[in-house]
This record gives C-alpha cells, sequence and structure tokens, in this order.
C-alpha cells in the first residue's frame, strides 16, 4: 500500500485505463468489465480490476489536474510494477472544426505549467505521448472504423481562465485544453514507462457548444470501447 492507495500489489493490472471521475471509473468496470472488484477507495478515488474478452485490466479514477494525477500514476507505475497508463477524459475544442463526441488521440501536450520544471528545470513545455501505444489505438480505430483524430492538447493548471489566448495556443499547434496529459507524460517519462491518452471534445470553446455532467459521464462510449480493444 502506498500513502494513496490500498490496493495490495497483485490487486492492480499491468495495464491501467484512468478516466478523472471516480463514477466514470465505476460506469466502466459495471459496463464494459467482467469479474471485476472494487481495490481501492482511499480519498474517494476508486478503482477497479476485471477483465475485457479476458485481458485483465485495471480502472482507476485520477482526480481532477495535474497534481493529482501525478501522484496517482507516480505511485502506479513506481509501486504497483504498472507499466501502461492510458488516460480518458474529456477536452474543450480551441476549433470550430471540432464537433462535441470527436475523439482525439495525444500526442503531444503542451502546458506552461510548473509541474516539471519543479522536478527538473530543463524540462520542455511539450511532451511526447508513447509510440507503442498510439501505434495500438491507431490500428484499432482503423480496423474499427472510428474516426480519430490526432496531435497536441493544452494542458492546463487552471480551468477558468480569463486570461486565455487561444489564437496563441491555436498557432502552436494545440486542439483543445485539458488537465492532466502532460504531468501523466512527465511522469512516464521520468520512469522509463509507457503514458497516452484519448479525449473526448464535450464542450467547444469557441462556438459554446457543451455537453452536461450527465452526457460526458455516459456518453463516452466510442472512446471507452476504443481504449478498451486497444488493450
Amino acid at each position: 500500500m502506498t500513502a494513496h492507495i490500498e490496493a495490495k500489489i497483485e490487486d492492480i493490472a499491468n495495464t491501467v485505463i484512468m478516466p478523472g471521475d471516480p463514477n466514470r471509473a465505476t460506469f466502466i468496470a459495471k459496463t464494459y468489465l467482467s469479474d471485476y472488484k472494487l481495490v481501492n477507495s482511499v480519498r474517494g478515488i476508486l478503482a477497479y480490476t476485471g477483465f475485457y474478452k479476458n485481458k485483465r485490466v485495471t480502472v482507476m479514477a485520477s482526480g481532477m489536474g495535474m497534481p493529482s494525477i501525478g501522484i496517482y500514476s507516480y505511485e502506479l507505475f513506481k509501486f504497483y510494477n504498472v507499466d501502461n497508463i492510458i488516460r480518458i477524459g474529456t477536452a474543450g475544442a480551441y476549433s470550430k472544426d471540432l464537433n462535441l463526441y470527436d475523439v482525439i488521440l495525444v500526442e503531444e501536450s503542451y502546458s506552461e505549467s510548473n509541474f516539471g520544471k519543479v522536478q527538473d528545470i530543463n524540462i520542455p513545455d511539450t511532451l511526447y505521448s508513447s509510440s507503442v501505444l498510439n501505434d495500438k489505438i491507431k490500428n484499432t480505430a482503423k480496423s474499427s472504423n472510428i474516426d480519430l483524430k490526432c496531435g497536441k492538447i493544452h494542458s492546463s493548471d487552471v480551468f477558468y481562465n480569463e486570461n486565455i489566448n487561444i489564437d496563441e495556443l491555436v498557432k502552436k499547434g494545440c486542439l483543445a485544453a485539458e488537465m492532466e496529459t502532460y504531468a501523466l507524460f512527465f511522469v512516464a517519462n521520468k520512469l522509463n514507462k509507457n503514458a497516452t491518452a484519448l479525449v473526448t471534445i464535450s464542450n467547444n470553446i469557441v462556438t459554446g457548444e457543451e455537453t452536461t455532467s450527465i452526457e460526458r459521464e455516459r456518453n463516452l462510449n466510442e472512446m471507452i470501447k476504443l481504449v478498451l480493444e486497444s488493450i
């Protein structure tokens, strides 16, 4: 056990899917996994381990923001022998050409955060996900006829940012915004592990379109199924 995870080492699978929301972790376990069991509930961060088509997998919430996913991904990689973490979550689009429920594979994560710099002053502002995991997801999307978009995401420390300059972020190549991928990729790179992320567009910052919390919890099935089939 660690300070934040009560599971035994053998309770956690080699590959972990990480939604931000504990309710989403519960939904995935109940909807898609067989023979699953609850293996963590410390601080309400729920984790379940079960089987998807005979493949053992753990689904564990990360909480919101880089500090939270930074803690859980580090402990999973460092103390639970996890080799692969795939974040699944939502993002706000920076382009009117992205529609609600479009799915993006995050190949690069840009951030102005100090999360990495506190630990390594020379860390770049853009980090990359695992090409090994990405190739598997791309191949699965192709064989399943899923219109998967790939690219760079802006990973922010701030949700309500009144000073945001979307034009500058678009110039940097950012398709959308979320709050976790940079920290996940940082930890994975430091510990020589594999990490990537799939995000579904839940709102469009340019057009003002948005989904409700209930819709976000229940209507992300294409992304969830894609990551499960990929593993």
